[in-house]
């Protein structure tokens, strides 16, 4: 039966002469961009609630100026691939996390839901770039790697962004928005200079099959054009099903890191150092269940990895939204991350599979807006229903994550000769 899992031919390709030192090095400097990514965005989502508090904002005025760092995000992804394929995917990675680095030190500087929604849009934008790019020059890397690799990179990501949820949480009690965020600025400019180096030193070389591979060389090419048109649409639609999931599964993510801690501190009555380990419960549990991602796909298969993986983010997500207990949301919040670790990675992939780097390109587009997108919108259900009903709406969309998955399990694929 066809499925979407490839993973014997990666373990096939990845039976190579050892890897040349210097795609290690880049891969080195880039896990550190994503891990400072991670760590950056962590620092910021852990000081919601003071800085709400701060700007006397309201559950929907909160929603409004996140919606900065929505519209800066999709806006500034809109253009980084024309900017990547102009100055290379390196370049503006190196960029945007020095602006990244500069931006996180806004939001704690203002008195009011407009001037924080106003500079999250440089937040944003910076924030949305840098996706963009670290995720291009993945897509390069682990084609020249040969390895199924892309699942190390977000669980950098993750570890950052558990690093800086548990620095915050040391730091809530005893320092000040402002002071803590400021703090952040001149690490971030230090890791982006050094990584960038190494970023910006070293070439990405794919082997030369597979650039023949993914330039469909093989066939005659009457054959190819007679069927390039059904075949790219075909192509389209599937990048978009997989751009959905992550859409689906990012929407979890984003809801998680900006009204979980709130959740924990407001509906449940814990204190701004739980409140942070809220965020610190999912990146570790998303942490863990990426540096496991490979072994996972090579024995359940990329269909079966991202219906069971929805299908526990779903549950989790059910019981920390709605038990009446701080440990028990922070165990539902740690099942929801570990549920939905590998299925943004995997979607990506697989868009990268099907259509190239334009293919990412696409899919991290939308997977980050539903990242950036859910924020605002449970902002706006909170008023309404209140905030545990809804979170509830991350696990219907890891749910419908996994029925997407099911759905398309046997497209997508060659047929067998």
């Amino acid at each position: 039966m066809p499925t979407l899992n490839k993973i014997g031919m990666a373990l096939t390709a990845s039976r190579r002469p050892p890897t040349d030192p210097s795609l290690t090095r880049l891969r080195v400097a880039l896990t550190t961009f994503f891990a400072l990514d991670g760590f950056i965005f962590a620092g910021w989502v852990v000081r919601i609630p003071a800085i709400k508090a701060q700007v006397g904002a309201s559950s929907s005025e909160l929603g409004l100026a996140l919606l900065g760092v929505s519209a800066g995000a999709v806006a500034t992804m809109v253009l980084t691939g024309g900017l990547c394929r102009r100055f290379g995917s390196r370049r503006i990675t190196v960029v945007t996390g020095v602006l990244m680095a500069l931006s996180i030190a806004l939001p704690p500087l203002t008195h009011s839901a407009l001037a924080l929604g106003l500079v999250l849009l440089a937040f944003g934008a910076a924030y949305g770039g840098m996706n963009v790019a670290i995720n291009s020059v993945a897509v390069d890397l682990v084609a020249a790697l040969r390895r199924p690799v892309i699942s190390g990179f977000h669980a950098a990501y993750s570890l950052g962004g558990l690093l800086g949820a548990a620095l915050g949480g040391l730091l809530a009690p005893h320092l000040s928005p402002t002071t803590h965020l400021l703090l952040l600025t001149p690490v971030g400019l230090l890791v982006a200079a050094v990584a960038g180096r190494t970023l910006l030193t070293q070439r990405i070389t794919p082997p030369a099959d597979d650039r023949q591979d993914r330039s469909g060389s093989a066939g005659s090419p009457a054959e190819g054009t007679a069927g390039a048109a059904p075949a790219v649409h075909r192509t389209g639609l599937l990048v978009a099903v997989f751009g959905l999931i992550a859409l689906c599964t990012a929407y979890g993510e984003g809801a998680l890191a900006e009204w979980g801690p709130l959740h924990i501190q407001e509906d449940l009555g814990g204190g701004q150092g739980i409140a942070a380990a809220g965020y610190a419960a999912v990146a570790l549990a998303m942490a863990l269940g990426r540096l496991s991602g490979t072994a996972l796909l090579e024995r359940l298969g990329q269909t079966r990895a991202l219906v069971l993986g929805g299908l526990t983010a779903a549950a989790g997500m059910l019981l920390g939204a709605l038990a009446p207990s701080i440990w028990l949301a922070l165990a539902g919040f740690a099942v929801t991350g570990l549920g939905l670790a590998n299925l943004f990675p995997v979607a990506i992939a697989r868009a990268g599979e099907l259509a190239g780097p334009s293919g990412v390109a696409a899919a991290s587009t939308l997977g980050y807006g539903g990242m950036l997108l859910g924020p605002p919108s449970i902002g706006f259900l909170a008023d309404a229903f209140g905030l545990p009903t809804a979170l509830t709406t991350v696990a219907l969309l890891a749910a419908t994550a996994s029925a997407i998955a099911y759905a398309v399990r046997n497209l997508g694929t060659r047929p067998g000769p």
